[in-house]
């Protein structure tokens, strides 16, 4: 690992035994305090425990603590193009976060100063790729597709979540995050979609067999809802995310669930490329492209807020 990555002996902190670099950094957003934070520690050839790594995830208290291995060759971070990535909640292990692996890629990328022209990812879910391209992060992610769901056989769980509010569709992916999709009506308004205030404690209540672990809100872009950028530019669909099963009460940004609304959208959109938006109140945009190997390519910006060390 490049030994001037953090500055600062850390003295003081010796006795606690390691220190390890530790950054935060905004996934798909090019600003600052915007999109997902997401924390990332560089773990170096010796590994931390399972419980180390929750304990740490809790510390930080965001969507997700990433932890990175160099794999080849060990414990170069700069130099190496294969990795070793896990991800934690504040209160458990998730098999894909999107947000964390680009955070990840950036924090080699952009501050540790890999070189290569791609990176590796060893994960549970698989090896997922990231390249950088200019301002932006492309990561590669398996496709998480969905099938109908009866609402019948949820209705309290859609209650809290939506209220009185009848969902246009009702859709199930029992992939890496086990997620619901729930398509709300197309004449509903950007705004009305991020005024919703699901009851996050009701939803676990109703629902507490592990089938479901996140409930996706999605609606169908168009310059009548409201759905545009800055700029004027019409997203194609926008979300919100739940997943309090997970410590998560509203993620800001989430790349695991683009791997289910992506081929949802491009079936409904006969489209391929796409642009959505994550409606949190911190928000974050992402450019899509569904291919067709079975995978999605999510590509946006990131930035760093924070570098420094944890002591474990």
């Amino acid at each position: 690992m490049a030994a001037n990555v953090v500055s600062g002996s850390g003295d003081s902190n010796k006795m606690l035994g390691r220190e390890l670099p530790m950054f935060i950094i905004d996934a798909f957003s090019g600003e600052p305090f915007s999109g997902n934070p997401a924390a990332v520690c560089l773990v170096g050839d010796e590994d931390l425990s399972d419980e180390i790594k929750q304990k740490i995830a809790a510390e930080m208290n965001l969507s997700e603590t990433a932890f990175i291995r160099a794999l080849s060759p060990a414990d170069d971070f700069d130099k190496a193009c294969r990795f070793g990535l896990r991800w934690w909640t504040p209160t458990n292990e998730v098999n894909l976060c999107g947000h964390a692996t680009m955070a990840s890629a950036a924090a080699l990328f952009n501050i540790v100063g890999n070189g290569s022209p791609q990176l590796e990812f060893e994960t549970r879910s698989g090896t997922l790729i990231a390249k950088k391209q200019d301002e932006c992060i492309t990561i590669d992610l398996p496709l998480n597709p969905c099938t109908e769901e009866d609402p019948s056989s949820i209705s309290d769980l859609i209650k809290a979540t939506l209220g009185d509010i009848e969902p246009q569709d009702v859709q199930y992916a029992p992939g890496a995050n086990k997620d619901l999709l729930l398509r709300v009506p197309d004449s509903m308004t950007r705004a009305t979609l991020e005024s919703l205030k699901p009851d996050t404690t009701t939803m676990m209540k109703v629902h507490n067999t592990g089938r479901i672990m996140g409930v996706i809100l999605t609606l169908k872009g168009s310059k009548e809802n409201g759905a545009v950028d800055a700029h004027g530019k019409v997203y194609d669909f926008i979300s919100r995310y739940f997943a309090p099963w997970n410590g998560i009460p509203e993620d800001p940004f989430t790349g695991a669930a683009h791997t289910v609304l992506s081929p949802y959208w491009s079936e409904k959109l006969g489209k391929k490329q796409m642009y959505a938006r994550q409606c949190s109140a911190r928000g974050g945009d992402v450019n899509i492209n569904v291919r067709n190997d079975g995978r999605v390519d999510l590509s946006g910006k990131a930035t760093t807020v924070m570098q420094g060390k944890i002591f474990v």
